[in-house]
């Protein structure tokens, strides 16, 4: 865990710069699959959002849903797992949705190593 400052901005302006956010989420998604068969699979999914959010702390009915609901949303293919592209459109819009939230106001979070916000916050310093 790193803590980090971060705004809006830090988020927007790091999906603006295609490039960098299109390498950090190609970064994110070979570290995601583990079995390296170019998808990343329910369980999969489960275990990467758990190195970064607390979903253990939750009912597994509870996170079984979220589960549900994002393999629903970005399974474009409705093959049970979530492709190359589909994380791309997943991370953005996990992204957005946060960046929407924060707002303008800085805020001191505490990040895992690995994620894609710790690459956006590196991003900024650039």
């Amino acid at each position: 865990m790193r803590i980090a400052i971060l705004n809006d901005s830090t988020l927007t302006d790091f999906i603006q710069d295609t490039e960098s956010f299109d390498n950090g989420v190609t970064k994110c998604f070979e570290a995601l699959d583990i079995d390296g068969d170019g998808v990343l699979s329910r369980q999969e999914l489960r275990d990467g959002f758990g190195k970064a959010l607390p979903i253990g702390t939750v009912g597994k009915e509870m996170v079984d849903n979220l589960f549900d609901t994002v393999i629903g949303r970005f399974d474009v293919e409705g093959k049970g797992s979530i492709g190359r592209d589909e994380f791309k459109s997943l991370s953005k819009e996990m992204l957005m949705a946060m960046a929407r939230g924060i707002g303008g106001t800085p805020i001191l979070l505490a990040i895992h190593q690995d994620s894609l916000l710790l690459i956006a916050v590196d991003h900024e310093k650039r």
